[in-house]
Order: structure tokens, then sequence, then C-alpha cells
């Protein structure tokens, strides 16, 4: 029988994010994340608020929304909640579980931990918080 610590390599694993990693990484990476199970309606995040987690989302859909508006709907191996923790900022949106949803959440610590200790996993959190850029301020010249 797996042990927990099994299961949750196997949803690491199955993260896009973290999916290039070797085994000694990911157990790494297993240390530092917590995994939640929430129920669908749950706020995850609230826009104007400060962040202090990053989530990567393993099973359900998460709906985020800027200024009340839905602006993208997220599923399993897609992540949430970086660009506060980078910008020392306020949350850019809500995030809502629209189904029972399994989460990894790392922490503020651990995250900036994670993308030290891992280039490839910052590369892969930049590039998507450029492109998110991007798409927030369509009007701004990149």
């Amino acid at each position: 029988m797996a042990t927990h610590t099994d299961q949750k390599l196997e949803l690491l694993k199955r993260t896009p994010l973290l999916s290039g990693l070797g085994r000694k990484e990911m157990e790494a990476v297993g240390m530092l994340v917590d995994e939640v199970d929430v129920p669908a309606g749950r706020v995850l995040m609230r826009e104007g608020d400060p962040g202090r987690e990053f989530f990567v989302l393993v099973d359900g859909s998460v709906g985020i929304d800027r200024g009340g508006m839905r602006v993208r709907t997220l599923a399993p191996g897609d992540f949430f909640g970086e660009i506060a923790l980078l910008s020392e900022g306020p949350r850019t949106a809500t995030a809502t579980a629209d189904s029972p949803t399994r989460l990894l959440v790392l922490g503020h610590r651990e995250f900036h931990s994670l993308m030290d200790q891992f280039p490839a996993i910052r590369t892969c959190v930049l590039e998507a918080l450029a492109s998110r850029i991007r798409n927030l301020e369509p009007e701004a010249a990149h």
C-alpha cells in the first residue's frame, strides 16, 4: 500500500510545473508543500488582500475573477498566487474553487525557497507571470 508521501510525490509528478524534477528534488518539494482539499465555493484568495500562499491545482477547477468579472478558469496543472508573492503586493485577483478541489499550497517562505533551489521552476513561474501581465494589461506597451 502506498504511503501518504508516495501519493504526494505522485501528485507532484503530475504537475507540469514540477514534472522536470528528479526524485530527490521532488522529495525536497514534497517537504515544502501542503496538500489541501477544499469544497466548491471556497474563496482561496481575495483581490486586494495580502498574498501569503502559492497554489498548484491538482484536481478540480478554480475560477479567477478581477473586479467581479471572470477572467479565466484554471484546470489541474495550473498554478496561481505567484504575483502577490513576487511583488510583495496585494492579490491581483480573487480565486474561488468552482468544484471540490485538491491543491498543493506553498507558504511565502517555502515558495521563495523553491524558487531559489530550482531554477527551472523559477523560469516556469516567471514565464507564466510575464504572460499574465500581458493579459492583465493589454493596453500597456510591452
